[in-house]
């Protein structure tokens, strides 16, 4: 195998990688701590528009 082969195996095996690790990030979806916070954010926001 040849190193052209072996780095283009590498970055395949990379590129797998990174794809798996965001979809697991993805399918986590947001926790409910960081919902509530930005509805906090949203209610404050709202609030000085009204200003």
């Amino acid at each position: 195998m040849s190193r052209q082969d072996q780095s283009k195996d590498r970055e395949g095996v990379i590129d797998e990688n990174l794809r798996r690790v965001f979809q697991e990030s993805v399918d986590e979806g947001i926790p409910d701590r960081f919902k509530n916070l930005l509805e906090q954010l949203k209610q404050q926001d709202s609030g000085q528009e009204k200003s």
